[in-house]
């Protein structure tokens, strides 16, 4: 039995007074309507109606159940009304997780646009390089690069990220320019990322036409947990970096910040806007992938 048709089916029956005159408004055969609700009194162990040959009369249950379901399916249409109307006019909360030099970079000075175009949404964007656990913290989407984990989650690519090495001119004045990886690992200070989830030391990675190479030093005299403060690190002299492209570049085109080793160059990192499964997207959330993947464009090689 289908339960929902069926309290609609006897709700119509109830309105209309008759099987026959329910059936027609329905579009359905009498036969149908009359199984429907046989089915439902049989379910609930109750009769609903008093059934004659000219006319259909409610018993005392029946019309508590009636008023009852009745109410139910008017917030029901309601909802359903609601949910159509966010689709072509997108509104409500959403939450959105990312990392702070992603937040900084690219996605905040781009919102204007975004809040513009859909004023009726609440965006709520928390900002970390923590990776968090969307069903446990009831966020809508993240954002997040690197290596995927969960395949249980929908990810969708939207950028590829370059990176360079780089340095300060006064900690190079001091220092000297490295010409090779293995001059970088063995004479300079690096500065390295930390990951927060693991505490784990990222190391540097490099490769040109003949080979790859990943230097890590024992006992770096400094590493964060923070793409941001690795590169307020870097423009204070402290050492050299690996940071992404469109971070450095504002500083490379300054002058406050140098490229090292242009001949060797670093994979690039794949971004993901990611989200839990499920078989509709809200209107909102939709929205802001849609987004996202414009914003992202200039990023993105294909």
């Amino acid at each position: 039995m289908d339960h929902l048709l069926a309290i609609k089916v006897f709700c119509r029956v109830v309105e209309a007074g008759t099987f026959s005159r329910a059936a027609d408004l329905l579009d359905m055969p009498k036969s149908t309507v009359t199984k429907l609700v046989q089915e439902l009194e049989a379910h609930l162990r109750l009769k609903l109606l008093h059934r004659t040959t000219r006319r259909v009369t409610v018993t005392m249950e029946g019309a508590a159940y009636y008023e009852r379901t009745t109410k139910l399916l008017h917030e029901l249409d309601d909802i359903e009304s609601n949910i159509s109307n966010e689709q072509s006019t997108p509104r409500g909360r959403l939450k959105v997780d990312m990392a702070s030099a992603i937040a900084n970079f690219i996605l905040l000075p781009a919102l204007p646009s975004f809040m513009q175009q859909y004023p009726q949404i609440q965006l709520e964007l928390g900002v970390s390089d923590t990776n968090i656990d969307l069903l446990t913290d009831n966020v809508d989407c993240v954002i997040r690069g690197g290596e995927l984990n969960d395949t249980s989650l929908i990810a969708k690519r939207i950028a590829e990220l370059a990176f360079v090495t780089c340095a300060a001119p006064a900690y190079l004045k001091q220092h000297g320019i490295a010409q090779t990886p293995d001059e970088l690992s063995s004479k300079h200070r690096i500065i390295y990322y930390r990951s927060r989830k693991t505490n784990r030391v990222m190391p540097l990675r490099f490769s040109n036409r003949q080979q790859s190479m990943e230097i890590q030093q024992q006992g770096s005299p400094l590493s964060v947990n923070d793409s941001t403060a690795q590169l307020t690190a870097t423009l204070s002299g402290l050492g050299v970096s690996q940071l992404p492209l469109f971070m450095a570049q504002p500083y490379l085109d300054s002058g406050e910040l140098q490229l090292l080793l242009p001949d060797w160059q670093r994979a690039a990192f794949p971004l993901y806007l990611i989200y839990p499964p499920g078989r509709h997207l809200s209107g909102r959330l939709s929205a802001f992938i849609n987004w996202v993947m414009a914003v992202f464009q200039p990023y993105r090689p294909y």
